[in-house]
């Protein structure tokens, strides 16, 4: 089996795990008078050319930012560092927040120009961890095929934190999930 194979194989599933745990688990974000007719998210195919292994270019000053949510709320993160890449021959660069400077993940949230049209309007989010996204090299994994909707997406009951606006992309990021087609959206 080849790499790009087996980590298609992982990604589904990943994909069918989550659908399983949305389906039926009393935590899943899919109201549970709704979680009958929930047949699974939408997602984009694979795109391996959409996973990448960057360096994190750490700021030397860590900005306290206020971010909206979506219940009119707010939530203070530090802007940690940013991650520069191409994607479709166009020059990007993603922010990555902490909430917590003594936590060692980091949620990298987007918009991009499938928001509102193939995927969630609000946008959605990658969250890297260290034991599982940090290569050996020190390069941190931007798996897109792994990009989620944040909660929100399913039930207004969640409060989700809003894209910071200097990761709205102009470009589109075709993978990961896709507008949630459940009658809970």
């Amino acid at each position: 089996m080849s790499e790009t194979d087996a980590w298609t194989e992982t990604l589904e599933r990943e994909r069918a795990q989550k659908d399983q745990f949305f389906a039926v688990h009393p935590g899943s974000p899919i109201p549970a008078d709704r979680r009958e007719e929930f047949d699974g998210l939408a997602y984009f195919p694979p795109d391996p050319a959409l996973r990448f292994e960057l360096p994190l270019h750490e700021h030397d000053e860590k900005e306290a930012i206020t971010v909206e949510t979506t219940t009119e709320g707010e939530r203070d993160y530090l802007t940690w560092g940013e991650f520069r890449f191409g994607v479709g021959g166009v020059e990007v660069t993603l922010q990555a927040y902490k909430a917590d400077p003594d936590d060692e993940r980091l949620w990298v949230p987007f918009r991009d120009a499938t928001s509102g049209e193939e995927s969630y309007g609000a946008g959605r989010y990658l969250d890297l961890e260290p034991e599982r996204h940090l290569t050996a090299e020190g390069r941190w994994v931007l798996d897109f095929n792994r990009a989620y909707n944040p909660s929100c997406a399913y039930s207004p009951a969640y409060e989700c934190p809003l894209v910071p606006m200097e990761n709205w992309l102009d470009v589109p990021i075709r993978a990961g999930e896709r507008t949630d087609t459940s009658p809970a959206s």
